[in-house]
Protein backbone atom coordinates (compact mmCIF):
# COMPACT_ATOMS: atom_id res chain seq x y z
CA UNK A 1 0.00 0.00 0.00
CA UNK A 2 2.98 2.58 0.43
CA UNK A 3 3.95 1.92 -3.09
CA UNK A 4 0.59 2.27 -4.21
CA UNK A 5 0.18 5.38 -2.48
CA UNK A 6 3.61 6.77 -3.43
CA UNK A 7 2.79 6.08 -6.99
CA UNK A 8 -0.85 7.80 -6.64
CA UNK A 9 0.58 10.56 -5.50
CA UNK A 10 3.36 11.62 -8.04
CA UNK A 11 0.61 10.92 -10.54
CA UNK A 12 -1.77 13.71 -9.05
CA UNK A 13 0.99 16.08 -8.90
CA UNK A 14 2.19 15.30 -12.51
CA UNK A 15 -1.25 15.51 -13.90
CA UNK A 16 -3.76 17.98 -11.79
CA UNK A 17 -2.30 21.03 -11.43
CA UNK A 18 -3.14 23.33 -14.40
CA UNK A 19 -5.58 20.69 -15.63
CA UNK A 20 -8.23 22.93 -16.67
CA UNK A 21 -5.68 25.47 -17.98
CA UNK A 22 -6.31 26.53 -21.81
CA UNK A 23 -8.83 25.26 -23.97
CA UNK A 24 -9.33 22.04 -25.24
CA UNK A 25 -7.12 20.73 -28.41
CA UNK A 26 -8.32 20.09 -31.62
CA UNK A 27 -9.11 17.18 -33.19
CA UNK A 28 -9.03 14.53 -30.80
CA UNK A 29 -9.88 16.45 -27.44
CA UNK A 30 -12.62 18.73 -29.15
CA UNK A 31 -14.19 15.79 -30.89
CA UNK A 32 -14.26 13.65 -27.76
CA UNK A 33 -15.37 16.33 -25.35
CA UNK A 34 -18.51 16.99 -27.90
CA UNK A 35 -19.50 13.68 -28.00
CA UNK A 36 -19.26 13.39 -24.27
CA UNK A 37 -21.40 17.33 -24.48
CA UNK A 38 -24.08 15.48 -26.39
CA UNK A 39 -25.05 12.74 -23.99
CA UNK A 40 -25.77 15.47 -21.69
CA UNK A 41 -27.70 17.58 -24.62
CA UNK A 42 -29.97 14.60 -25.84
CA UNK A 43 -30.13 12.36 -22.71
CA UNK A 44 -29.30 9.67 -24.67
CA UNK A 45 -26.72 7.06 -23.31
CA UNK A 46 -27.08 4.51 -25.95
CA UNK A 47 -26.20 6.56 -28.97
CA UNK A 48 -23.64 8.58 -29.32
CA UNK A 49 -23.80 11.60 -30.74
CA UNK A 50 -21.23 14.17 -32.95
CA UNK A 51 -22.22 17.79 -34.43
CA UNK A 52 -26.01 16.43 -34.17
CA UNK A 53 -25.01 13.04 -35.97
CA UNK A 54 -25.52 9.74 -34.41
CA UNK A 55 -21.78 8.86 -33.90
CA UNK A 56 -20.37 4.71 -34.21
CA UNK A 57 -16.64 5.80 -33.90
CA UNK A 58 -15.38 4.24 -30.28
CA UNK A 59 -16.95 2.97 -27.64
CA UNK A 60 -19.17 4.64 -24.59
CA UNK A 61 -16.99 3.76 -21.55
CA UNK A 62 -15.07 7.47 -21.10
CA UNK A 63 -18.05 9.38 -22.65
CA UNK A 64 -20.32 8.09 -20.07
CA UNK A 65 -17.61 8.86 -17.26
CA UNK A 66 -16.59 12.58 -19.24
CA UNK A 67 -20.51 13.39 -19.34
CA UNK A 68 -20.82 12.09 -15.62
CA UNK A 69 -18.02 14.62 -14.74
CA UNK A 70 -19.66 17.85 -17.51
CA UNK A 71 -22.90 17.31 -15.19
CA UNK A 72 -21.49 17.80 -11.90
CA UNK A 73 -18.94 20.19 -12.96
CA UNK A 74 -19.84 21.44 -15.97
CA UNK A 75 -18.96 21.35 -19.52
CA UNK A 76 -15.46 22.50 -19.16
CA UNK A 77 -11.47 21.50 -19.76
CA UNK A 78 -10.98 20.39 -16.32
CA UNK A 79 -14.31 18.23 -16.40
CA UNK A 80 -13.48 16.56 -19.35
CA UNK A 81 -9.71 15.70 -18.85
CA UNK A 82 -10.69 14.62 -15.38
CA UNK A 83 -11.63 11.04 -16.43
CA UNK A 84 -7.99 10.89 -17.80
CA UNK A 85 -6.03 12.34 -14.93
CA UNK A 86 -7.61 10.06 -12.45
CA UNK A 87 -6.95 6.90 -14.34
CA UNK A 88 -2.79 7.92 -14.45
CA UNK A 89 -3.51 8.18 -10.51
CA UNK A 90 -5.09 4.82 -10.67
CA UNK A 91 -2.25 3.70 -13.02
CA UNK A 92 0.73 4.73 -10.50
CA UNK A 93 -1.32 3.84 -7.82
CA UNK A 94 -1.71 -0.24 -9.41
CA UNK A 95 1.86 -0.06 -10.55
CA UNK A 96 3.56 0.35 -7.06
CA UNK A 97 0.74 -2.54 -5.46
CA UNK A 98 1.11 -5.02 -8.19
CA UNK A 99 5.35 -4.77 -8.73
CA UNK A 100 5.73 -4.63 -4.57
CA UNK A 101 3.90 -7.74 -4.14
CA UNK A 102 6.40 -9.63 -6.43
CA UNK A 103 9.70 -7.64 -5.61
CA UNK A 104 8.91 -5.76 -2.33
CA UNK A 105 8.10 -2.15 -1.57
CA UNK A 106 11.42 -0.37 -2.92
CA UNK A 107 10.83 -2.21 -6.42
CA UNK A 108 7.22 -1.07 -6.23
CA UNK A 109 7.80 2.35 -4.89
CA UNK A 110 10.78 2.59 -8.16
CA UNK A 111 8.31 1.59 -10.87
CA UNK A 112 5.57 3.25 -9.48
CA UNK A 113 7.52 7.04 -9.64
CA UNK A 114 9.29 5.71 -12.55
CA UNK A 115 6.04 5.30 -14.70
CA UNK A 116 4.03 8.67 -12.70
CA UNK A 117 6.57 10.68 -13.79
CA UNK A 118 7.41 9.77 -17.05
CA UNK A 119 6.58 12.53 -19.90
CA UNK A 120 4.35 10.42 -22.01
CA UNK A 121 1.74 9.13 -18.24
CA UNK A 122 1.56 13.21 -17.94
CA UNK A 123 0.78 14.00 -21.46
CA UNK A 124 -2.18 11.25 -21.33
CA UNK A 125 -3.21 12.04 -18.21
CA UNK A 126 -3.95 15.71 -19.02
CA UNK A 127 -5.76 15.40 -22.04
CA UNK A 128 -9.64 14.43 -22.82
CA UNK A 129 -8.81 10.96 -24.86
CA UNK A 130 -10.11 7.67 -23.79
CA UNK A 131 -6.23 6.36 -23.91
CA UNK A 132 -5.57 7.04 -20.22
CA UNK A 133 -8.66 4.41 -19.31
CA UNK A 134 -7.27 2.22 -22.09
CA UNK A 135 -3.77 1.62 -20.61
CA UNK A 136 -5.35 1.00 -17.04
CA UNK A 137 -7.34 -1.84 -18.30
CA UNK A 138 -4.82 -3.15 -20.09
CA UNK A 139 -2.35 -2.95 -17.23
CA UNK A 140 -5.18 -4.49 -14.90
CA UNK A 141 -5.79 -7.68 -17.15
CA UNK A 142 -1.85 -8.13 -17.83
CA UNK A 143 -0.96 -7.56 -14.25
CA UNK A 144 -4.11 -9.99 -12.89
CA UNK A 145 -3.46 -12.74 -15.31
CA UNK A 146 0.17 -12.60 -14.52
CA UNK A 147 -0.63 -13.49 -11.13
CA UNK A 148 -3.04 -16.17 -11.94
CA UNK A 149 -0.05 -18.06 -14.14
CA UNK A 150 2.02 -17.54 -11.16
CA UNK A 151 -0.52 -19.04 -8.27
CA UNK A 152 -2.83 -20.37 -10.43
CA UNK A 153 -5.88 -19.17 -8.76
CA UNK A 154 -9.18 -18.75 -10.76
CA UNK A 155 -10.09 -15.19 -9.55
CA UNK A 156 -7.18 -13.40 -10.84
CA UNK A 157 -7.88 -14.92 -14.43
CA UNK A 158 -11.46 -13.75 -13.36
CA UNK A 159 -10.26 -10.14 -12.45
CA UNK A 160 -8.19 -9.61 -15.24
CA UNK A 161 -11.27 -10.52 -17.94
CA UNK A 162 -12.98 -8.32 -16.04
CA UNK A 163 -10.39 -5.71 -16.32
CA UNK A 164 -10.19 -6.36 -20.52
CA UNK A 165 -13.71 -6.08 -21.02
CA UNK A 166 -14.19 -2.77 -19.54
CA UNK A 167 -10.85 -2.09 -22.07
CA UNK A 168 -13.15 -3.30 -24.57
CA UNK A 169 -15.89 -0.65 -23.63
CA UNK A 170 -12.87 2.11 -24.11
CA UNK A 171 -11.71 1.85 -26.85
CA UNK A 172 -12.91 -1.76 -28.75
CA UNK A 173 -10.95 -5.26 -29.06
CA UNK A 174 -7.59 -3.46 -28.47
CA UNK A 175 -7.40 -4.02 -24.69
CA UNK A 176 -8.40 -8.39 -24.87
CA UNK A 177 -6.27 -8.09 -27.81
CA UNK A 178 -2.90 -6.65 -26.21
CA UNK A 179 -3.33 -8.96 -23.08
CA UNK A 180 -3.70 -11.75 -24.65
CA UNK A 181 -0.50 -10.69 -27.35
CA UNK A 182 1.20 -9.95 -23.59
CA UNK A 183 0.46 -13.17 -21.55
CA UNK A 184 0.74 -16.16 -23.94
CA UNK A 185 4.05 -15.37 -24.94
CA UNK A 186 4.93 -14.67 -21.12
CA UNK A 187 3.56 -17.57 -20.14
CA UNK A 188 5.27 -19.85 -22.75
CA UNK A 189 8.82 -18.27 -22.08
CA UNK A 190 8.29 -18.99 -18.48
CA UNK A 191 7.14 -22.67 -18.81
CA UNK A 192 10.29 -23.23 -19.87
CA UNK A 193 12.31 -22.05 -16.42
CA UNK A 194 9.20 -22.92 -13.87
CA UNK A 195 5.81 -24.23 -13.20
CA UNK A 196 3.39 -21.74 -14.46
CA UNK A 197 -0.53 -22.30 -13.75
CA UNK A 198 -2.68 -22.02 -16.78
CA UNK A 199 -6.50 -21.01 -16.10
CA UNK A 200 -8.83 -24.12 -15.22
CA UNK A 201 -12.28 -24.79 -17.08
CA UNK A 202 -13.96 -23.04 -13.90
CA UNK A 203 -11.80 -19.87 -14.84
CA UNK A 204 -12.30 -20.22 -18.46
CA UNK A 205 -16.24 -19.93 -17.70
CA UNK A 206 -16.50 -17.58 -15.21
CA UNK A 207 -14.45 -15.35 -17.08
CA UNK A 208 -16.35 -15.85 -20.52
CA UNK A 209 -19.33 -15.52 -18.33
CA UNK A 210 -17.95 -11.95 -17.21
CA UNK A 211 -16.77 -10.60 -20.34
CA UNK A 212 -19.68 -11.29 -21.90
CA UNK A 213 -22.15 -10.01 -19.44
CA UNK A 214 -19.99 -7.06 -19.23
CA UNK A 215 -19.39 -6.33 -23.16
CA UNK A 216 -22.75 -7.25 -25.23
CA UNK A 217 -25.69 -5.80 -23.25
CA UNK A 218 -24.58 -2.22 -25.17
CA UNK A 219 -23.69 -3.93 -28.37
CA UNK A 220 -27.30 -5.32 -28.22
CA UNK A 221 -28.61 -1.84 -27.30
CA UNK A 222 -26.92 -0.01 -30.11
CA UNK A 223 -27.56 -3.03 -32.54
CA UNK A 224 -31.43 -2.88 -31.83
CA UNK A 225 -31.13 0.81 -31.83
CA UNK A 226 -29.89 1.68 -34.71
CA UNK A 227 -29.50 -1.43 -36.98
CA UNK A 228 -26.13 -4.24 -37.09
CA UNK A 229 -24.23 -2.09 -39.42
CA UNK A 230 -23.83 0.57 -36.78
CA UNK A 231 -21.75 -2.16 -34.55
CA UNK A 232 -20.12 -3.18 -37.92
CA UNK A 233 -19.01 0.17 -38.68
CA UNK A 234 -17.88 0.41 -35.18
CA UNK A 235 -15.87 -2.46 -34.90
CA UNK A 236 -14.95 -3.28 -38.60
CA UNK A 237 -14.41 -0.08 -39.80
CA UNK A 238 -12.78 1.70 -36.89
CA UNK A 239 -11.64 -0.87 -34.94
CA UNK A 240 -9.75 -3.54 -38.03
CA UNK A 241 -10.01 -0.65 -39.96
CA UNK A 242 -7.57 1.09 -38.30
CA UNK A 243 -4.92 -1.37 -38.17
CA UNK A 244 -5.34 -3.05 -41.87
CA UNK A 245 -5.52 0.44 -43.26
CA UNK A 246 -5.27 4.10 -42.78
CA UNK A 247 -7.66 6.40 -40.93
CA UNK A 248 -8.09 9.91 -41.17
CA UNK A 249 -4.47 10.18 -42.62
CA UNK A 250 -2.93 9.51 -39.55
CA UNK A 251 -0.04 6.76 -41.09
CA UNK A 252 3.32 6.64 -40.55
CA UNK A 253 6.50 4.59 -40.80
CA UNK A 254 7.47 1.02 -39.45
CA UNK A 255 9.88 3.07 -37.24
CA UNK A 256 7.40 5.15 -36.01
CA UNK A 257 7.32 4.50 -32.12
CA UNK A 258 10.78 4.56 -31.72
CA UNK A 259 11.29 7.99 -31.33
CA UNK A 260 7.76 8.49 -29.88
CA UNK A 261 9.20 5.95 -26.94
CA UNK A 262 12.58 7.83 -26.59
CA UNK A 263 10.81 11.12 -25.90
CA UNK A 264 7.58 9.62 -24.14
CA UNK A 265 9.83 7.96 -21.89
CA UNK A 266 11.76 11.16 -20.65
CA UNK A 267 13.93 11.42 -18.12
CA UNK A 268 14.13 7.87 -17.62
CA UNK A 269 14.99 6.94 -21.27
CA UNK A 270 18.83 7.82 -20.51
CA UNK A 271 18.30 4.84 -18.00
CA UNK A 272 16.98 1.99 -20.03
CA UNK A 273 20.53 0.54 -22.41
CA UNK A 274 21.79 -0.17 -18.66
CA UNK A 275 18.10 -1.23 -17.73
CA UNK A 276 18.34 -3.51 -20.49
CA UNK A 277 21.85 -4.76 -20.15
CA UNK A 278 21.28 -5.90 -16.41
CA UNK A 279 17.86 -7.76 -17.89
CA UNK A 280 19.57 -10.12 -20.20
CA UNK A 281 22.32 -10.66 -17.79
CA UNK A 282 19.83 -11.42 -14.97
CA UNK A 283 18.07 -13.91 -16.82
CA UNK A 284 21.35 -15.50 -18.14
CA UNK A 285 22.03 -15.94 -14.61
CA UNK A 286 20.83 -19.56 -13.36
CA UNK A 287 21.39 -18.60 -9.48
CA UNK A 288 19.22 -15.76 -10.16
CA UNK A 289 16.05 -14.96 -7.96
CA UNK A 290 12.96 -16.30 -9.62
CA UNK A 291 10.62 -13.23 -8.73
CA UNK A 292 13.00 -11.01 -10.42
CA UNK A 293 13.83 -13.19 -13.68
CA UNK A 294 9.92 -13.99 -13.99
CA UNK A 295 9.41 -9.59 -13.60
CA UNK A 296 11.80 -9.28 -16.06
CA UNK A 297 10.70 -11.83 -18.56
CA UNK A 298 6.80 -10.06 -18.55
CA UNK A 299 8.52 -6.56 -18.92
CA UNK A 300 10.46 -7.24 -21.65
CA UNK A 301 7.70 -9.51 -23.30
CA UNK A 302 5.13 -6.26 -22.34
CA UNK A 303 7.82 -4.25 -23.78
CA UNK A 304 8.31 -5.77 -27.04
CA UNK A 305 5.20 -7.03 -28.40
CA UNK A 306 3.08 -3.88 -28.11
CA UNK A 307 5.80 -2.42 -30.06
CA UNK A 308 6.05 -4.59 -33.00
CA UNK A 309 2.24 -4.90 -33.44
CA UNK A 310 1.66 -1.45 -33.48
CA UNK A 311 4.58 -0.86 -35.60
CA UNK A 312 2.86 -3.28 -38.12
CA UNK A 313 -0.82 -1.53 -37.87
CA UNK A 314 -1.57 1.18 -40.86
CA UNK A 315 -2.84 3.73 -38.71
CA UNK A 316 -0.16 5.30 -36.30
CA UNK A 317 -0.73 7.93 -33.34
CA UNK A 318 1.82 8.37 -30.52
CA UNK A 319 -0.39 7.46 -27.61
CA UNK A 320 -0.61 4.27 -28.83
CA UNK A 321 2.09 2.61 -27.84
CA UNK A 322 1.73 4.06 -24.00
CA UNK A 323 0.28 0.99 -22.67
CA UNK A 324 3.19 -0.08 -22.73
CA UNK A 325 4.96 1.87 -20.64
CA UNK A 326 4.38 0.14 -16.93
CA UNK A 327 6.84 -2.57 -18.33
CA UNK A 328 9.47 0.01 -19.18
CA UNK A 329 9.56 1.59 -15.75
CA UNK A 330 8.97 -1.87 -13.93
CA UNK A 331 12.64 -3.02 -16.30
CA UNK A 332 13.94 0.14 -14.89
CA UNK A 333 13.06 0.00 -11.10
CA UNK A 334 14.54 -3.42 -10.46
CA UNK A 335 17.46 -1.54 -11.88
CA UNK A 336 17.65 0.97 -9.68
CA UNK A 337 17.04 -1.70 -7.23
CA UNK A 338 19.84 -3.68 -8.75
CA UNK A 339 21.91 -1.04 -8.00
CA UNK A 340 21.26 0.05 -4.41
CA UNK A 341 21.87 -4.10 -3.73
CA UNK A 342 25.62 -3.96 -5.70
CA UNK A 343 26.66 -0.46 -4.23
CA UNK A 344 27.28 2.49 -6.56
CA UNK A 345 27.25 2.14 -10.37
CA UNK A 346 29.15 3.87 -13.24
CA UNK A 347 26.75 3.02 -15.78
CA UNK A 348 23.87 4.52 -13.54
CA UNK A 349 26.01 7.75 -12.78
CA UNK A 350 26.66 7.95 -16.59
CA UNK A 351 23.10 7.33 -17.47
CA UNK A 352 22.08 9.86 -15.20
CA UNK A 353 24.71 12.37 -16.57
CA UNK A 354 23.50 12.00 -19.85
CA UNK A 355 19.79 13.48 -19.77
CA UNK A 356 20.87 17.11 -20.76
CA UNK A 357 21.88 15.19 -23.96
CA UNK A 358 18.37 13.81 -24.67
CA UNK A 359 17.23 17.80 -23.23
CA UNK A 360 19.17 19.48 -26.22
CA UNK A 361 18.13 16.95 -28.33
CA UNK A 362 14.20 17.84 -27.80
CA UNK A 363 14.93 21.65 -27.74
CA UNK A 364 16.71 21.05 -31.29
CA UNK A 365 13.72 19.26 -32.38
CA UNK A 366 11.74 22.33 -30.87
CA UNK A 367 13.41 24.51 -32.79
CA UNK A 368 13.49 22.80 -35.92
CA UNK A 369 9.52 22.47 -35.48
CA UNK A 370 9.16 25.76 -35.40
CA UNK A 371 11.66 27.06 -37.89
CA UNK A 372 10.01 24.76 -40.63
CA UNK A 373 6.24 25.77 -39.42
CA UNK A 374 7.40 29.41 -39.90
CA UNK A 375 5.68 29.96 -36.32
CA UNK A 376 8.90 31.45 -34.47
CA UNK A 377 7.55 34.43 -33.72
CA UNK A 378 4.68 33.11 -32.25
CA UNK A 379 6.49 31.16 -30.33
CA UNK A 380 8.76 33.38 -28.75
CA UNK A 381 6.35 33.58 -25.59
CA UNK A 382 7.31 30.38 -25.27
CA UNK A 383 10.66 30.34 -24.64
CA UNK A 384 10.97 31.33 -21.17
CA UNK A 385 8.64 29.01 -19.70
CA UNK A 386 10.65 25.99 -21.92
CA UNK A 387 14.04 27.69 -20.90
CA UNK A 388 13.39 26.96 -17.02
CA UNK A 389 11.51 23.56 -17.80
CA UNK A 390 15.51 22.80 -19.31
CA UNK A 391 16.97 24.27 -16.20
CA UNK A 392 14.82 22.14 -13.31
CA UNK A 393 15.65 18.88 -15.59
CA UNK A 394 19.19 20.02 -15.93
CA UNK A 395 19.90 20.40 -12.17
CA UNK A 396 17.48 17.62 -11.22
CA UNK A 397 19.69 15.04 -13.67
CA UNK A 398 22.83 16.36 -12.07
CA UNK A 399 21.50 16.20 -8.32
CA UNK A 400 20.51 12.43 -9.53
CA UNK A 401 24.05 11.69 -10.74
CA UNK A 402 25.64 13.23 -7.67
CA UNK A 403 23.63 11.09 -5.18
CA UNK A 404 24.33 7.97 -7.29
CA UNK A 405 27.97 8.44 -6.45
CA UNK A 406 26.96 7.69 -2.58
CA UNK A 407 26.32 4.58 -1.46
CA UNK A 408 24.48 5.86 1.67
CA UNK A 409 22.49 8.51 -1.20
CA UNK A 410 22.00 6.46 -4.24
CA UNK A 411 18.62 4.84 -3.10
CA UNK A 412 17.00 8.24 -2.96
CA UNK A 413 18.63 9.51 -6.15
CA UNK A 414 16.03 8.28 -8.43
CA UNK A 415 13.73 10.82 -6.53
CA UNK A 416 15.34 13.31 -7.02
CA UNK A 417 15.38 12.91 -10.83
CA UNK A 418 11.36 12.60 -10.75
CA UNK A 419 11.07 15.40 -8.18
CA UNK A 420 12.69 17.90 -11.36
CA UNK A 421 10.43 16.53 -13.82
CA UNK A 422 7.31 17.28 -11.49
CA UNK A 423 8.78 20.81 -11.33
CA UNK A 424 8.76 20.80 -15.15
CA UNK A 425 5.36 18.93 -16.20
CA UNK A 426 3.86 21.71 -13.73
CA UNK A 427 5.16 24.81 -14.83
CA UNK A 428 4.11 23.19 -18.36
CA UNK A 429 0.62 22.88 -17.19
CA UNK A 430 0.25 26.00 -14.94
CA UNK A 431 2.40 28.61 -16.97
CA UNK A 432 3.15 27.52 -20.54
CA UNK A 433 -0.01 25.71 -22.03
CA UNK A 434 -2.35 28.56 -21.32
CA UNK A 435 0.00 30.44 -23.87
CA UNK A 436 -0.63 27.58 -26.70
CA UNK A 437 -4.36 29.42 -26.37
CA UNK A 438 -2.26 31.77 -29.06
CA UNK A 439 -2.31 29.25 -31.33
CA UNK A 440 -6.06 28.45 -31.37
CA UNK A 441 -8.10 30.62 -33.09
CA UNK A 442 -11.07 28.72 -33.14
CA UNK A 443 -12.34 28.99 -29.96
CA UNK A 444 -12.43 33.17 -29.92
CA UNK A 445 -14.05 32.69 -33.47
CA UNK A 446 -16.80 30.68 -31.96
CA UNK A 447 -17.05 32.81 -28.78
CA UNK A 448 -17.90 35.90 -31.27
CA UNK A 449 -20.62 33.47 -32.90
CA UNK A 450 -22.15 32.41 -30.00
CA UNK A 451 -22.70 36.13 -28.21
CA UNK A 452 -23.87 37.48 -31.87
CA UNK A 453 -25.88 34.54 -33.41
CA UNK A 454 -29.63 34.84 -34.07
CA UNK A 455 -31.93 31.80 -34.25
CA UNK A 456 -32.31 30.32 -37.82
CA UNK A 457 -28.23 30.95 -38.62
CA UNK A 458 -26.13 28.54 -39.62
CA UNK A 459 -22.43 28.00 -38.58
CA UNK A 460 -20.03 26.68 -41.53
CA UNK A 461 -16.23 26.11 -41.41
CA UNK A 462 -14.42 26.08 -44.91
CA UNK A 463 -10.64 24.99 -45.80
CA UNK A 464 -9.79 25.60 -42.09
CA UNK A 465 -8.28 22.97 -39.85
CA UNK A 466 -10.74 22.93 -36.49
CA UNK A 467 -14.28 21.69 -37.24
CA UNK A 468 -14.38 19.61 -34.35
CA UNK A 469 -13.40 22.68 -32.13
CA UNK A 470 -15.76 25.04 -33.90
CA UNK A 471 -18.69 22.04 -32.60
CA UNK A 472 -17.64 22.13 -29.09
CA UNK A 473 -17.18 25.97 -29.12
CA UNK A 474 -20.11 27.07 -31.15
CA UNK A 475 -22.90 24.04 -30.24
CA UNK A 476 -23.56 20.93 -33.06
CA UNK A 477 -24.78 21.81 -36.10
CA UNK A 478 -21.67 22.77 -37.82
CA UNK A 479 -21.26 22.46 -41.63
CA UNK A 480 -17.99 21.00 -43.29
CA UNK A 481 -18.06 23.31 -46.23
CA UNK A 482 -15.96 21.73 -49.16
CA UNK A 483 -13.70 24.17 -51.39
CA UNK A 484 -16.36 26.22 -53.98
CA UNK A 485 -14.16 24.85 -57.09
CA UNK A 486 -14.79 21.43 -55.81
CA UNK A 487 -16.22 18.77 -58.04
CA UNK A 488 -17.84 16.81 -55.87
CA UNK A 489 -19.22 16.92 -52.11
CA UNK A 490 -18.63 13.74 -50.47
CA UNK A 491 -16.09 15.43 -47.85
CA UNK A 492 -19.02 17.88 -47.14
CA UNK A 493 -21.25 20.39 -47.80
CA UNK A 494 -22.03 22.47 -51.13
CA UNK A 495 -21.36 26.17 -50.11
CA UNK A 496 -23.59 27.56 -52.44
CA UNK A 497 -26.28 25.67 -51.08
CA UNK A 498 -25.37 26.34 -47.04
CA UNK A 499 -24.46 29.74 -47.85
CA UNK A 500 -27.65 30.75 -49.83
CA UNK A 501 -29.72 28.66 -47.81
CA UNK A 502 -30.25 30.82 -44.39
CA UNK A 503 -30.52 34.63 -43.97
CA UNK A 504 -27.31 34.92 -42.23
CA UNK A 505 -24.16 32.24 -42.18
CA UNK A 506 -21.61 32.22 -40.16
CA UNK A 507 -18.29 30.78 -41.39
CA UNK A 508 -14.81 30.54 -40.25
CA UNK A 509 -11.96 30.39 -42.88
CA UNK A 510 -8.56 31.73 -43.08
CA UNK A 511 -8.20 35.36 -42.92
CA UNK A 512 -6.01 35.04 -45.98
CA UNK A 513 -9.10 34.19 -48.39
CA UNK A 514 -9.13 35.31 -51.17
CA UNK A 515 -11.56 38.39 -52.06
CA UNK A 516 -12.49 36.87 -55.58
CA UNK A 517 -14.42 33.58 -53.84
CA UNK A 518 -17.72 33.57 -54.70
CA UNK A 519 -20.42 35.21 -52.33
CA UNK A 520 -23.15 33.74 -54.34
CA UNK A 521 -24.55 37.05 -54.67
CA UNK A 522 -24.88 37.97 -50.73
CA UNK A 523 -23.13 40.25 -48.35
CA UNK A 524 -19.78 39.03 -47.35
CA UNK A 525 -18.36 40.86 -44.20
CA UNK A 526 -15.29 40.18 -41.98
CA UNK A 527 -16.63 40.32 -38.64
CA UNK A 528 -13.18 38.81 -36.40
CA UNK A 529 -9.78 37.57 -36.81
CA UNK A 530 -7.71 35.57 -34.38
CA UNK A 531 -4.13 33.84 -35.72
CA UNK A 532 -4.65 32.70 -39.23
CA UNK A 533 -8.41 32.27 -38.85
CA UNK A 534 -11.11 34.97 -39.71
CA UNK A 535 -14.87 35.03 -39.00
CA UNK A 536 -17.24 36.29 -41.89
CA UNK A 537 -21.00 36.56 -42.11
CA UNK A 538 -23.47 36.32 -45.00
CA UNK A 539 -26.45 37.97 -44.92
CA UNK A 540 -28.58 40.40 -46.99
CA UNK A 541 -29.82 39.83 -50.63
CA UNK A 542 -31.03 36.69 -51.53
CA UNK A 543 -28.64 34.58 -53.83
CA UNK A 544 -28.71 35.29 -57.26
Amino acid sequence: MRAAFVGAAIAVLMTLPGLGAGTLWDNSETAYGEVAREILLTHDWIVMHFNGAPWFVQPPLYFWIAAAFAHLFGVTSFALRLPSALATVLMGGLTGYAVSRQAGTRVGIYASVILSSCLMQAIIGRLAIMDALLDLTVALTIFWWFRGLEIGYARYFVYGTIAAALGFLVKGPVAPVIGLLVIVPYAAWNRRYEPTHLPSTRAWLISSVAAVAITIPWFVAIALHSGVRSVVELIGHYTFGRYTGVIENQAGPLWYYLPVVILGFFPWIAFIPSALTYAVRQLRMPEADARVTRLLRLGITWCVVPLLFFSFAKTKLPNYIALEFPALALITALYFDAVVRRGVSRSAIVSAASVPAFIAMVAFAIATFTRDNRITESAQSFIPDLFAMGIVIFVGSLLTAFLLLRRSTEGIAPYALAAATIVTIDILGVVALPHADLFKPVPKLASVIVRERKPGDVVAIQDFRGSNALAFYAGPGVRVLVAADAKNTDDGFDPKRVICGAQRVWVVASKYRPTFDPTYGRERRRIAEAGSGALFLYEGPACR
